[in-house]
């Protein structure tokens, strides 16, 4: 009978936040799979526990990921964690969840700390509907597509940043979306936890002046939904011409712009084709 794999919460920052079922099951386990051992054995020694660690992170999830499922299917468990957070949220335990689900193997989660769900829940903007985009590629060109896509996104969005990339994420953001509402969490659940609910103007701005510190984890306003015939068509080539900005074809903002508004798409097409030609 094979053993199981348990995807093991870990604090974000404060050690309190470990839950009392999380440290019974990292005590428990046959084995931990680490992000990074180091951090690991910092939380193992909090929790005064001695476990066998083996590593699985980003750069090795390839071997490391099949030599675990093989002592899973020989019957150990183990706990796969992170360095902070859920594993398998923008994290490369999906992979190995999903080894092991095409195996039988039995998945368990043991619920806790998720950076994206604690900035959601403080940004003060709408949580009934969101999407999680993860870190944006950092190639321009796939980025601008990426943003391309989210235009006309009416949920709320959630993204993490590094420090060192912040300052060209906001002016990406405003380019593709203008000033919208936008929390910036950072340093969540640690001494020098700070949100921030501005517009992506003011962000911007600051942080052409204020040195980036920490992790961040940014909460953006959704697309105001549009009412059925309310758009101009001038308001439709805007819309399609920011698409553009944003790395889109043409063909491809007029078709979406096309589909988000009921405006005629040849109509879209030959006005949003005239005003690039008059820039």
């Amino acid at each position: 009978m094979s053993g199981v794999l348990y995807l093991v919460a870990t604090p974000i920052g404060n050690l309190g936040d470990l839950s009392p079922r999380a440290a019974a099951v990292l005590g428990a386990a046959d084995f931990i799979a680490a992000e990074d051992t180091r951090v690991t054995m910092k939380l193992l020694r909090h929790l005064e526990l001695r476990k066998p660690l083996v590593s699985y992170h980003q750069h090795n999830r390839a071997s490391a990921g099949p030599a675990i499922l093989e002592r899973l299917l020989a019957g150990e468990s183990c706990a796969l964690v992170t360095d902070a957070g859920t594993p398998a949220i923008s994290d490369p335990g999906e992979d190995l969840v999903r080894l092991c689900a095409g195996q039988g193997v039995t998945v368990q989660s043991v619920p806790g700390c998720c950076a994206l769900i604690t900035a959601l829940a403080v940004s003060g903007l709408p949580t009934e509907r969101f999407v999680f985009e993860g870190f944006l590629p950092v190639n321009r060109g796939a980025r601008q597509e990426r943003l391309g896509r989210l235009l006309a996104e009416e949920r709320t969005m959630i993204l993490y940043e590094a420090p060192h990339r912040l300052r060209a994420t906001l002016d990406d953001l405003r380019a593709a979306f203008g000033d919208r509402p936008v929390a910036l969490c950072r340093e969540l659940t640690k001494l020098h936890e700070e949100t921030w609910r501005t517009t992506l103007d003011q962000a911007a701005a600051l942080y052409r002046e204020r040195e980036p510190r920490g992790e961040y984890v940014l909460v953006l306003a959704g697309a105001e939904p549009a009412e059925p015939g309310a758009v101009s068509l001038e308001e439709g080539v805007s819309m399609v011409l920011s698409r553009r900005r944003a790395g889109e074809r043409m063909k491809d903002a007029v078709r979406q712009v096309s589909a988000d508004t009921g405006l005629a798409r040849n109509e879209l097409y030959d006005a949003a084709l005239k005003a690039v030609q008059a820039e």
